[in-house]
């Protein structure tokens, strides 16, 4: 923070820390320890969800407000906020003065934990999804005029469906690898040839729907317009607060163009930018498929779910790259036309 302080830049935070409570039995990712101690079935979602609580995120985001008057004239960015707790904390301080802000994610204004089955660990993110009570309090910062919360993003996090230990009726393929899988992805190749050396390969178990066990993160790429636009939409109806296509836009292109110091080529239609476009059908009602995945693996815990509104086409840079419906899955150009944006920032 010392070193970033007065420089043009953000630093993030994944805010998640253990609180110094009794049953914890330290976060040790690299053996896929729980971070607290579980008291309940491992297969069992709120097994999982009370293992990783909101003070989790509130101790971690109190941690680095006392470290801030280091770093006074530095932007602070917490990632993939979840727990609504965290809130109140992040506008206090910055009504003090604390440039500080955080993004939430599609998962978690569009999933709840009362929807998630035992066992399907697709649903696995850290910090976790949490109770539909906590989605309504998201979804509420997010109209407030002071709101904390300046972007929603994918937090894109792909892995194999075996990697997420999925029960035999999720499963997409037959075969699954012996191999070991940490919190956080961690590659766990030395363990298993430890393991190996001590055990013969017919004793080593796969713990199918194990949440603990399983790869942490949500595939949604690609999805964000229409999980948006659609809970909106519902919320609307319901009589909630909800946001408009424009603030959704603002939301998902422009603040995250901002955050990043690419307003002046991102985010925005105007003489000089990118042409960055996508054409949205606000009215196309539709269900997502597995073959309606535009990613390599194709495991998300949004199959299935109806949305309202579809992206139709996309330009990059004035280039159609997308056309629904097309050939090669709609992807016009057989070739990635992406450019890697690496130059310096200066706001």
């Amino acid at each position: 923070m010392k070193t970033l302080n007065g420089t043009p830049t953000t630093l993030m935070f994944h805010a998640e820390m253990v609180p110094p409570i009794t049953d914890s039995v330290g976060d040790a990712v690299q053996i896929s320890d729980p971070p607290a101690a579980p008291h309940g079935e491992l297969k069992s979602y709120q097994t999982f969800l009370e293992s990783r609580p909101p003070s989790f995120e509130t101790y971690a985001i109190d941690q680095i407000l006392s470290l801030s008057d280091v770093a006074n004239d530095l932007h602070l960015h917490i990632v993939h906020l979840s727990a609504v707790q965290a809130i109140p904390i992040l506008k206090e301080a910055r009504k003090k003065g604390l440039n500080i802000t955080a993004e939430t994610c599609f998962h978690y204004l569009g999933l709840a934990a009362e929807g998630v089955e035992d066992g399907d660990s697709r649903y696995k993110c850290c910090p976790p999804i949490r109770e539909q009570n906590n989605q309504d309090g998201l979804w509420d910062e997010l109209k407030e005029p002071d709101s904390c919360i300046k972007t929603v993003v994918s937090d894109h996090s792909p892995c194999t469906p075996e990697l997420k230990l999925l029960p035999p009726h999720l499963q997409t393929q037959d075969t699954r690898p012996m191999m070991h899988h940490s919190d956080s992805g961690i590659d766990m190749r030395a363990d298993l040839e430890l393991e190996l050396a001590t055990k013969p390969p017919k004793e080593l178990v796969v713990p199918e729907g194990d949440f603990f066990a399983a790869w942490g993160g949500i595939s949604s790429v690609g999805l964000g317009l229409p999980i948006l636009y659609t809970s909106s939409k519902t919320r609307a109806a319901a009589g909630k607060s909800a946001p408009s296509i424009l603030d959704i836009v603002r939301l998902c292109s422009h603040a995250t163009a901002k955050q990043v110091g690419l307003s002046h080529r991102k985010g925005a239609l105007k003489v000089g930018m990118d042409a960055d476009i996508c054409v949205f059908d606000d009215t196309e009602e539709w269900v997502l498929h597995s073959h309606g995945m535009h990613w390599k693996n194709r495991c998300s815990p949004w199959e299935g779910h109806h949305f309202t509104g579809r992206v139709k086409a996309t330009w990059l840079r004035g280039q159609q790259v997308y056309e629904h419906g097309g050939a090669n899955r709609g992807f016009v150009n057989l070739k990635p036309v992406g450019e890697a944006i690496t130059e310096k920032r200066f706001a």
